[in-house]
């Protein structure tokens, strides 16, 4: 890839809700990458509104690079079929629409979950080649079986996480892969236990390039042994046990994912400082960390511990409580306080 040429494109997805992580994960990756020359900020906007659209740009305009809001308005009148997000905000699909969103100019882009940090380079990662892959993503075994099921999957078939999504956006749209990802979600009755996520995986079986781990590293992993992840999923053990804990040590982008997340006061997040620090160089620095959950943070952290020692307890708990947590998830959106990423 010639970068005298190419531009980086990098695309966020948000409603309000998300635009002050958003700006954290920004402000990281604008920070860590000015070795790549041209780079390009989207934002897939949910009804987010004026004043935080012009808040993130100064974000990018401090670092001297280009950025867009592309607003997507109301996402269900995209869908010609009833669907019920489990309990994520529907501002989850809008990757869904991506291709269809960018300029036709943009033939590749890199996806960003808003509730990441980025401390390294992506430029090894804007540039690896895809082959005959629509897209590029780092895999997530212990999705739970139900998941897999509902979308035809076997247990040890490669499940990925959607958080960092490496689009061949060229391929998209030259193979209509927004029609097959609407029609697999619409076969599914536009209901499935991660949206967005599983209907990518469902759709693109086949033609998703694995990722090093470091690429998407899951905050919740520092507390699996290698051995059970491989154990849950044997095509995780692709990418080698040493990759994987190299990854835990040096990663590249730092994906919150679960409960321990490091805006709710009480987290014991290993890499709650990193959001700290970035978010204090945003527009959003002083927001007060969300309340109310002390206690379960505090429990939390206990069971990652224990995690470690049990895994197959905590699989068990997970499992169990699965269904739970999304029907909580359902509760807080009625509430407007949904979560917009995985």
């Amino acid at each position: 890839m010639e970068w005298n040429t190419e531009t980086a494109n990098i695309i966020y997805a948000s409603n309000d809700g998300y635009a002050g992580h958003l700006a954290a994960s920004l402000c990281s990756l604008l920070d860590n990458n000015g070795n790549i020359p041209l780079m390009d900020i989207y934002v897939l906007s949910v009804g987010m509104s004026r004043d935080y659209q012009e808040r993130l740009a100064c974000v990018a305009e401090k670092y001297n690079r280009r950025f867009y809001v592309l607003e997507l308005g109301d996402l269900k009148e995209r869908f010609d079929f009833d669907i019920d997000t489990r309990g994520f905000d529907i501002s989850a699909m809008a990757r869904l629409f991506a291709p269809e969103a960018l300029p036709a100019g943009v033939k590749r882009a890199l996806y960003l979950d808003c509730d990441t940090i980025v401390w390294g380079s992506v430029r090894s990662l804007y540039e690896t080649e895809l082959e005959n892959n629509l897209a590029g993503m780092v895999m997530e075994p212990t999705v739970y079986k139900e998941m897999k099921d509902s979308i035809g999957m076997g247990p040890d078939d490669p499940y990925y996480n959607s958080g960092v999504l490496l689009m061949d956006l060229e391929g998209w749209r030259r193979e209509d892969v927004l029609r097959q990802l609407l029609n697999f979600y619409k076969s599914c009755r536009g209901r499935l236990f991660a949206c967005d996520q599983d209907t990518i995986n469902g759709t693109l079986r086949g033609r998703i390039l694995s990722l090093p781990v470091k690429y998407n590293y899951f905050t919740n992993y520092r507390y699996f042994r290698y051995s059970t992840l491989v154990s849950l999923c044997a095509a995780y053990g692709d990418g080698g046990e040493k990759d994987y804990r190299m990854a835990g040590r040096a990663p590249v982008i730092i994906h919150f994912l679960g409960d321990e997340r490091p805006w709710i006061k009480g987290n014991h997040n290993h890499f709650r400082r990193l959001y700290e620090y970035y978010l204090d160089k945003t527009p959003w620095r002083g927001t007060p960390a969300q309340p109310g959950k002390e206690l379960y943070m505090q429990l939390w952290w206990l069971f990652n511990q224990l995690s470690w020692l049990f895994p197959s307890f905590r699989l068990w708990v997970s499992r169990r409580m699965g269904m739970k947590l999304i029907d909580s998830r359902k509760k807080a959106l009625a509430a407007g306080q949904g979560e917009g990423n995985h």
